[in-house]
């Protein structure tokens, strides 16, 4: 855990602004992590996905006597369209189920990110599956812009 716990802290510790790590979808929120995360994970739920946890990096760094920046990630996903995806391309298996993350930068913004879908086809050099990574972009953003809204 501790090295987990090191590895998000040098990961995220050049993010201050809206910048983003390869592959990776990235929105501002005006809310704190928490009232954001609360937000995401109500209606990814709503919208009947299975959650399979809610991670709180920050409070299991205090856990080691190690302080990080509110940051928790959200694990969810739906059989009936992670399943077709790994029909495709079963090595997308691997960044399956879903997850987005919400952190605060160091200048106190808050963020949302998640897989670009786009980015994982070419990843996985994934054929066959557009119709259903459509899908998948057109939720993430969605549930992304749900999350952030004011």
């Amino acid at each position: 855990m501790k090295k987990i716990s090191i590895f998000l802290v040098c990961l995220f510790a050049g993010i201050g602004s809206v910048q983003a790590q390869e592959g990776m979808m990235v929105v501002p929120s005006p809310n704190d992590v928490a009232t954001t995360m609360d937000k995401l994970e109500s209606i990814v739920k709503e919208k009947g996905m299975t959650v399979m946890a809610r991670v709180n990096h920050a409070q299991n760094a205090s856990k080691v006597d190690m302080e990080l920046r509110p940051t928790q990630l959200l694990i969810f996903g739906n059989p009936q369209v992670g399943t077709p995806l790994m029909l495709c391309s079963q090595s997308i298996a691997i960044d399956l189920p879903q997850k987005m993350l919400v952190w605060q930068a160091e200048d106190g913004q808050v963020y949302v990110g998640y897989n670009n879908p786009e980015y994982l086809k070419g990843r996985h050099m994934t054929e066959g599956c557009d119709e259903v990574l459509a899908k998948v972009s057109g939720a993430l953003g969605n549930f992304a812009k749900a999350a952030t809204a004011p």
